[in-house]
C-alpha cells in the first residue's frame, strides 16, 4: 500500500480529533461559547476604557479594535494547532507515549499538531473576526486588495510567531517534562501587549516586542498599513508590509532549539 504523505496524515489526525470532540455537540458548544464568552470580557473593557477617556494618546477605539481583532484571529488559529505541544510534557514524554511518535515515518511536528485541534477555539476566532467588523465601521478601513494582503500575511505571522512560542513551550518539556506555566507570559501575556499600539509602551518595552518576540511586527506594523496612519515612532510606512514575515522566521528560531531538544531526549524504554 502507498504509504499515506505528511499532509493526509495530519489531516486524518484533524478530522479524527474534530469527530472526537462532534460526538459531544452539547460540550463541543458550550465550549466554543465559553471562550466567546470569556475573552468577550477583555472587549467590555476595552470598550469602557474608550468610553470613559474617548481616546488614548490620539488612538481612537475603532483603531485600537482592528489590534485586537488580529491578534485574536491570530492567537485562536496558532492555539488551536498548538495545543500538542503545549501538552507534550504531561501527555506524552511522562507517559512515554512520545516514543511512538518517534516510531512513525513522518514529521513529528505534524503529528502534534493534529493531536487535539479544540473546536472551542472558535470561539475566540469569532470574536476576533466580529471585532475586525466592528473596527471597519469605527475606523472606516477601505478594503482594498492591498489592504486584505497585509491583513492575511499579518495574521499568517502572528500564527506562525505564537506557534513558535508553543514549540519553545514543549522543547523546554524535554528537560523539566512539565510544560513550564512562564511561557504563559509570552503566549496570553502576548496577546494582551500586542492589543494595544506599540507607541504607548515605553522604550525598553517596545524593544522586547520588537526584537525579541516580535509581537509589533505580526499586529502593530501591519495595522498601521491597513489604517493608512504613519507610525508616531517613525517607522517608514512600507515596513509593515514586510514585517509579518518575523512571525516565519521566529518559528524557524523555535524549531531549530526543537531539534536542539529532540537530540537531548531520552526514551522512557517503553
Amino acid at each position: 500500500m502507498k504509504p499515506m504523505g505528511s499532509l493526509a496524515l495530519f489531516s486524518r489526525l484533524v478530522g479524527a480529533s474534530l469527530s472526537g470532540q462532534a460526538r459531544y455537540p452539547a460540550s463541543a458548544l458550550m465550549l466554543t461559547l465559553g471562550q466567546f464568552l470569556a475573552t468577550g470580557i477583555e472587549v467590555v473593557a476595552v470598550w469602557a476604557l474608550f468610553h470613559r477617556f474617548g481616546d488614548v494618546q490620539g488612538w481612537r477605539i475603532g483603531e485600537v479594535a482592528l489590534f485586537y481583532g488580529l491578534v485574536n484571529c491570530m492567537f485562536a488559529i496558532a492555539d488551536a494547532l498548538g495545543r500538542g505541544f503545549d501538552v507534550l510534557g504531561s501527555e506524552f514524554l511522562r507517559t512515554g507515549a512520545f516514543d511512538r511518535l518517534l516510531l512513525r515515518p513522518r514529521p513529528l511536528a505534524l503529528q502534534l499538531m493534529g493531536h487535539d485541534l479544540r473546536i472551542s477555539r472558535l470561539g475566540r476566532l469569532l470574536q476576533g473576526l466580529l471585532v475586525l467588523a466592528f473596527a471597519t465601521t469605527q475606523a472606516g478601513i477601505t478594503w482594498t486588495p492591498a489592504a486584505v494582503a497585509v491583513a492575511l500575511l499579518a495574521i499568517a505571522g502572528g500564527v506562525a510567531l505564537f506557534l513558535g512560542i508553543l514549540v519553545l513551550q514543549g522543547t523546554l518539556s524535554f528537560w523539566t517534562v512539565e510544560s513550564l506555566e512562564i511561557a504563559n507570559v509570552l503566549t496570553y501575556g502576548g496577546v494582551q501587549a500586542a492589543q494595544y499600539p506599540l507607541a504607548l509602551y515605553a522604550r525598553w518595552f517596545r524593544a522586547v516586542l520588537t526584537f525579541a518576540v516580535p509581537l509589533a511586527c505580526v499586529a502593530y506594523y501591519p495595522a498601521l498599513v491597513i489604517l493608512g496612519k504613519p507610525d508616531p515612532l517613525g517607522a517608514p510606512d512600507w515596513l509593515g508590509m514586510v514585517s509579518p514575515l518575523a512571525g516565519f522566521a521566529f518559528l524557524a528560531a523555535a524549531f531549530s532549539a526543537w531539534r536542539l531538544g529532540l537530540r537531548h531526549y531520552a526514551s522512557t524504554g517503553s
